[in-house]
């Protein structure tokens, strides 16, 4: 009997009182129905693709639409129409949509709003990743940056071309250990040199300073 009555019970109270998430998601309104509907999934992709990208999994720039919207030509350090944007999109117009339904009665003039604050999005996204490849390729080594550098002999460099030495040189601050060659005269450890000429990634040819 007991049994009985605690089971009636909690069937009433499911029934009248206990308020599911679809039951409220049947309340709202439409738009905003939508817009909680494309916050929540999208939300949950973005996490993981931050978390993905945070451990180094995420390589790219997302999956590729079916349509080229490669901006490389344009100096563009990622591809505009690409899966991260389109997340980045309606994560913006979905969670200002949800913000602002109470505030803004007019919907259009919300949906215009949501839909500018997700391209406001994608461009912040553009921004963020210019700015940390700037970074990268400002403290990545290249030959080039070497060409009329002074530096000094740390082992000494054969005459004529008959051997390689080593030198050191100051780029961006940090020292560089190089192969080099020269031209003229032995040069000895200790020597003051000048770069006049790349040869490879890693040797260059020197004169004495």
């Amino acid at each position: 009997m007991q049994v009985f009555c605690l089971a009636f019970i909690f069937l009433y109270l499911q029934k009248n009182y206990i308020f599911t998430p679809m039951d409220y998601f049947n309340t709202l309104d439409p738009l905003l129905r939508i817009f909680w509907f494309i916050a929540i999934p999208v939300s949950l992709v973005f996490a993981i693709q931050t978390v993905m990208t945070f451990i180094g999994i995420d390589s790219a720039d997302g999956i590729d639409a079916d349509f080229d919207g490669n901006l490389d030509h344009a100096d563009a350090p990622f591809q505009l129409f690409s899966f991260r944007n389109l997340i980045n999109f309606l994560l913006g117009l979905s969670w200002t949509g949800i913000s602002f339904f109470r505030v803004i009665d007019n919907k259009p003039l919300l949906i215009a709003l949501s839909v500018a604050v997700g391209i406001g999005f994608i461009l912040l996204f553009f921004v963020i990743i210019r700015q940390i490849q700037k970074l990268a390729e400002d403290n990545t080594f290249k030959i080039e940056s070497t060409l009329d550098k002074s530096g000094s002999v740390y082992l000494r460099i054969p005459a004529n071309r008959s051997g390689n030495g080593k030198i050191h040189v100051s780029i961006h601050g940090s020292f560089k250990e190089l192969d080099a060659i020269t031209d003229g005269e032995l040069l000895e450890s200790g020597a003051t040199i000048r770069i006049i000429k790349t040869i490879n990634q890693n040797l260059v040819l020197v004169e004495r300073i």
